[in-house]
């Protein structure tokens, strides 16, 4: 009988064992990795490998910028679709020589992937066939790991829902955890939300967690959903420019969901940088208010996502609450507001506008769609009605905080 015919009936004490088995038998590099790429095990006796694999081993994970590759080649997505193998084409600018790979399944799911690499030689259809026994033969194996990470998931995700709620409030005891639950330490961090148009599926969860866990451009130290809401705790990977990274990743992870899963209209934001981990309740809050300010300010601030970045719009809940208080009126407000309900006018926005463009008369007068003679006319007016000197930051900056809390204080 063939080696072909049952390559697999022996009971492997490890999946290293079992990846050298398959190597020794298709006579070329063999990788087990999980579903969401990270190495599980490798054949350790090959003369020949490409840059590609040598760098998955060395950092336990295949590189992004391949994955990219892979994705807008169609290997993953086909590997996603279909238990047959499917053929890879070298990818030289990612150092991918040719390759042969199989989807490990449980039921309906991929739990992970074996790669040939073809060296010196091109797989046959026999050899195919001879992969395809070696994805079934996994599975068992590939599940217990499975099991027991998910296993441990669920005890990260009550840790993580206990400090985005306040409920450890001391660094030590925060550390303790993170170092018994193996969750890397980070010298800076932020909580990132993304919120989705509709309630996270399954499915799409799915989808979120394999970008997450794939994406090399932040540090991502812990994760958890809530309803419409994906919630982050992030680290950037350099500490000097932090703000830029987080920035970079959040539009990164919102094309990749359009262009790989067609989700669209992903909102973002992003609290507070910190250093001490009793700070995650407050990054958390500064994130939700970001998400709540961009709710009502979509098209002043649609590329805003960080709290730092929010400017005077950080300081409108404790405004809104001087205001309830009746603490401040602004007469200048008031009186523009009556003006304009008296005489279907729009100065307030007129208003508005030319501080949104930092007083450039040309710049507001296209946004305004009207003649910059026009704009110049109701800034004239503004000021004789408003009676104020529009020549007067403090006046003006006063008028345009008013303006954008009483929108604000519409929403609530």
């Amino acid at each position: 009988m063939s080696h072909y015919d049952d390559p697999f009936r022996s009971n492997f004490d490890s999946l290293e064992e079992f990846a050298d088995h398959i190597s020794e038998l298709l006579q070329c590099p063999i990788t087990i990795e999980d579903a969401n790429h990270r190495l599980i095990a490798y054949s350790a006796h090959d003369d020949y490998t490409d840059p590609a694999r040598t760098a998955t081993i060395i950092s336990r994970r295949v590189p992004e910028k391949v994955i990219n590759s892979l994705w807008k080649q169609g290997a993953i997505p086909a590997l996603l679709r279909s238990r047959e193998p499917v053929r890879v084409a070298a990818i030289s600018e990612v150092g991918l020589g040719s390759r042969v790979a199989v989807s490990i399944w449980k039921n309906d799911e991929v739990i992970g992937f074996i790669w040939a690499l073809e060296t010196d030689r091109t797989l046959s259809q026999e050899d195919m066939e001879l992969l395809k026994k070696a994805a079934k033969a996994a599975k068992n194996k590939v599940l217990q790991l499975y099991m027991r990470k998910n296993k441990k998931e669920e005890r990260v995700q009550e840790l993580f829902w206990k400090l985005l709620t306040g409920h450890m409030t001391t660094e030590e005891e925060i550390k303790e955890s993170f170092a018994t639950m193996q969750i890397p330490a980070a010298p800076l961090f932020s909580v990132i939300v993304f919120r989705f148009a509709t309630e996270i599926t399954r499915e799409i969860e799915k989808q979120i967690s394999y970008l997450l866990q794939t994406t090399q451009q932040i540090q991502l130290l812990l994760y958890t959903t809530d309803r419409n809401d994906v919630i982050l705790l992030a680290a950037p990977k350099s500490m000097n420019q932090p703000l830029k990274e987080l920035h970079t990743f959040i539009e990164s992870f919102a094309l990749k969901m359009k262009e790989r899963f067609h989700i669209n209209s992903v909102q973002s934001g992003f609290g507070g940088i910190y250093e001490t981990y009793t700070s995650i309740e407050k990054s958390y809050q500064e994130a939700l208010t970001v998400l709540k300010i961009k709710e009502k300010f979509s098209e002043q601030i649609c590329s805003i996502y960080g709290y730092q970045q929010l400017g005077i719009y950080q300081f409108f809940d404790l405004l809104l609450e001087k205001k309830r208080q009746g603490e401040f009126i602004n007469p200048s407000l008031t009186k523009l507001q009556a003006y304009d309900q008296k005489h279907h006018s729009d100065l307030v926005k007129t208003f508005e506008v030319f501080f949104d463009h930092d007083s450039n008369v040309n710049e507001t007068a296209k946004a305004l769609n009207i003649h910059p003679n026009t704009l110049s006319y109701r800034l004239k007016r503004i000021a004789e009605i408003a009676e104020m000197d529009l020549h007067d930051m403090n006046q003006k900056v006063k008028l345009y905080i008013d303006i954008k809390l009483a929108k604000y204080e519409a929403l609530h």
